[in-house]
């Protein structure tokens, strides 16, 4: 698909951005909040005044009234430009499900509260429970005015910086495996959560989540009792395509720092970019990434028209596309530019690890293939 007018201005105006506030390692240093690898609450500031944290929510809830395409914009630039805001990705994710489950109450309340800039973050995942949605047993125990929650989440995306967390839950145990879930919306500082971080090679954004006797009240049921299941497989295009986004902007990132590496770095008298085995493998990096960026545009415009099964298709497909050449980019990067690359201060390092996730969240890989091919009829 080809951008508006309005679009392209759009995307040069958060390329500009980035360029301005945060291009340096000094400037990012500068900007990050203690402790944060990856979360700086003065550019998150800067982007809610903006109006680009809500760029996807209606403006009758206090955003900008966005669609999908400017949305996948701003995620590109935003990871292209490597600002430091990262808990934008599961802020987006819950705006997600309030927009489409959420009660008009809820949206005024969650919506409203995200295009000003708190974080919020969303726990399915569980010890026993990744791809195996139906595997969850953190247990949602039906009590007068509303419910106790006992259990353990993990793998929870900004949980320990978010004011309210949605989570999956059981609340009843049946026939079939996937009934019995609902979504809750549980602020942070409820008595009975413990946020404890975890250390991951791309850094601490993700955390374990205990629930100890956390009693929620009924009026914070996000959708129905019971379709919590139903609700979170109707939200998983639009995670796929927020994953999508992240691959574009970490893969042309790291393209463009190995273009700029071996344009100045010379050796045998000239610079390493104009041997030809150099020219060639950037030349079919470039090309497989084009690729990945032509599908996922086309799946925001598709997503933005509605889902079906061929957009839920596209959509797993951008996923696996984006995911995989970005890491293949970073990892020939890397290679190209030699010790360099593996040195913290070019950069490519930081771009091998945060690559190296981008096949397992928002759905693996071999979950997306599980979907592209079933939907052929190969089951």
């Amino acid at each position: 698909m080809t951008l508006t007018t309005e679009q392209q201005d759009f995307q040069q105006a958060v390329r500009a951005f980035c360029a301005r506030e945060c291009a340096t390692n000094e400037q990012r240093e500068a900007l990050l909040d203690p402790d944060e690898e990856d979360q700086s609450t003065v550019l998150y500031k800067k982007l809610a005044e903006l109006g680009w944290l809500g760029v996807a929510i209606p403006e009758q809830y206090g955003g900008s009234g966005g669609t999908y395409v400017e949305q996948t914009i701003l995620f590109e630039e935003l990871w292209r430009g490597l600002a430091p805001v990262k808990a934008l990705g599961a802020t987006t994710t819950v705006a997600g499900c309030y927009k489409r489950f959420g009660s008009e109450e809820q949206k005024r309340d969650a919506l409203s509260a995200i295009s000003e800039g708190q974080i919020m973050s969303i726990s399915i995942s569980e010890p026993g429970a990744g791809s195996d949605v139906a595997a969850i047993a953190c247990a949602a125990k039906p009590v007068s005015g509303g419910f106790v929650l006992n259990g353990q989440k993990t793998w929870c995306s900004y949980a320990h910086v978010a004011s309210r967390i949605l989570l999956v839950a059981r609340t009843s145990t049946e026939d079939k495996p996937h009934a019995g879930l609902t979504i809750f919306e549980v602020p942070r500082d409820s008595e009975g959560i413990d946020t404890r971080r975890i250390s991951t090679l791309g850094g601490r954004e993700v955390n374990d989540v205990f629930f100890t006797d956390c009693f929620v009240p009924s009026e914070n049921v996000v959708g129905q009792v019971g379709r919590g299941f139903q609700q979170i497989m109707a939200g998983l295009d639009g995670e796929r395509l927020l994953g999508a986004a992240v691959g574009l902007g970490i893969g042309q990132r790291a393209l463009d720092d190995t273009i700029a590496y071996v344009k100045e770095r010379r050796q045998f008298g000239k610079p390493i970019g104009t041997f030809q085995v150099l020219r060639h493998r950037i030349a079919d990096l470039a090309t497989e990434l084009e690729c990945a960026r032509l599908l996922t545009y086309e799946v925001a415009a598709r997503l933005e028209r509605g889902n079906d099964p061929v957009t839920t298709r596209m959509t797993s497909m951008a996923k696996v596309k984006t995911s995989e050449i970005a890491k293949r980019i970073a990892l020939e990067g890397l290679q190209m530019m030699g010790g360099y690359g593996y040195a913290t201060e070019y950069g490519m390092e930081s771009h091998v690890r945060h690559s190296l996730v981008l096949p397992i969240y928002a759905g693996t890989n071999e979950i997306q293939r599980e979907i592209i091919s079933g939907s052929l009829g190969l089951r």
